[in-house]
């Protein structure tokens, strides 16, 4: 028999690596003859770097970027091979990278994604993959795009920094100094929104409060984006309202499509992709996955959703365990997953089973396996 654990962290507890640790210690305790292996997962958000890295033997890149407010800060991507790479644009251009009194989507930018993405292509990277998730930023890759050559300008010509604050005052875009090496790459973008740019759902109204925005500020950026979205169409026949998640990371999503020829996957799909999820799961009899809370959103792109479709598409039998379950949460059982359970053993506050959260959790993996066991007897 082999187990493959494959479960997404539970924030602000678990890591992906301690929940293969305890599966595999309550495995050995029910069913000390089977073989268990771990793979590291991630759903393209935080953490997705890591993953990957772990996955692959790849290596961490470290470099000094320009942050959110233009300070210097230091991020890292991922080496996977000498073609392939992965970043995290929330590595330079993260929400958690600056102080909730500091968040202003005026005054942010992309900036420091661009320069990750340009040292890749320096170290001959062709190959990128780019986690967009946890912006601080409402530029629609303004920056971003600056840090690769293009420049904004204002009806009077003059260069624009990229910032929210400047998308009202493009009057056109230059794009003579576009960095070559660009035509030569492949992008995928991993996205998991399919928000517009624009309107009600756009990136401004549905994101932008979070990232420090107020009403009068929100529809100043939403005239800016409006603004930016007609320059887009006039100069490249694109409308980007109309490629779904180019409202993704304060509008980046949007950049990256049209200037990069980006492609938008599913985050999950895209580090299962790149970790040879698949190969892993020659042989398999059982795979447990999980996250820290099921509900209905547990179905768009998050890990047991694309844990259990590539299961279900081999045919093998997937089941989760979870901290809690939400509305929703059996939703899950339509792609790839068989059952689920919680770790969660009685009426308690939150704050007790988040500082219990490894021992219920080891408690409940050998409930699973014991659960387990009893459906072995009874088929035979």
């Amino acid at each position: 028999m082999k187990f493959l654990f494959a479960s997404d962290s539970f924030k602000g507890t678990l890591s992906s690596e301690k929940t293969g640790e305890l599966l595999t210690r309550a495995a050995a305790q029910i069913f000390p003859e089977a073989e268990c292996s771990c793979v590291f997962v991630a759903d393209g958000g935080e953490g997705t770097t890591e993953a990957v890295i772990r996955e692959t033997d790849g290596e961490k890149i470290h470099l000094s970027v320009t942050g959110p407010l233009g300070a210097a800060t230091e991020a890292f991507y991922g080496r996977i091979d000498g073609k392939k790479a992965v970043l995290e644009m929330a590595q330079a251009s993260g929400l958690l990278l600056i102080s909730r009194e500091e968040r202003n989507p005026e005054k942010t930018t992309t900036y420091g994604t661009g320069e990750m993405i340009k040292d890749a292509l320096s170290r001959g990277f062709t190959d990128i993959s780019i986690a967009i998730g946890g912006s601080a930023t409402n530029d629609g890759g303004m920056g971003c795009m600056e840090a690769l050559g293009v420049r904004f300008l204002d009806k009077e010509g003059k260069s624009l920094r990229g910032r929210g604050e400047n998308l009202e005052k493009i009057a056109s875009i230059d794009l003579t100094g576009l960095d070559r090496r660009i035509k030569d790459a492949r992008f995928t973008v991993m996205c998991d929104v399919t928000n517009p740019l624009c309107g009600k759902d756009g990136a401004t109204y549905t994101f932008g409060a979070q990232k420090g925005g107020t009403p009068q500020m929100l529809d100043r950026l939403e005239r800016g984006m409006e603004n930016y979205r007609n320059i887009l169409l006039s100069s490249f026949g694109v409308n980007v309202d109309e490629i779904p998640g180019s409202g993704a990371a304060g509008g980046l999503g949007a950049a990256l499509c049209v200037f990069l020829k980006g492609e938008m996957k599913s985050g999950i799909d895209t580090v299962l992709d790149l970790i040879q999820f698949d190969k892993r799961l020659e042989g398999v009899s059982l795979v447990v996955t999980g996250e820290g809370r099921a509900d209905w959103q547990s179905c768009f792109g998050k890990v047991m959703e694309g844990v259990g479709m590539r299961c279900k598409c081999h045919k093998i039998p997937a089941v989760a365990l979870v901290g809690s379950m939400g509305q929703g949460a059996e939703n899950i059982f339509q792609y790839g997953i068989c059952s689920m359970m919680t770790t969660v053993n009685g009426i308690m506050p939150l704050e007790e089973a988040l500082e219990k959260a490894e021992e219920l959790y080891y408690e409940g993996a050998v409930r699973l396996f014991r659960m387990l066991q009893a459906g072995m007897r009874l088929s035979g």
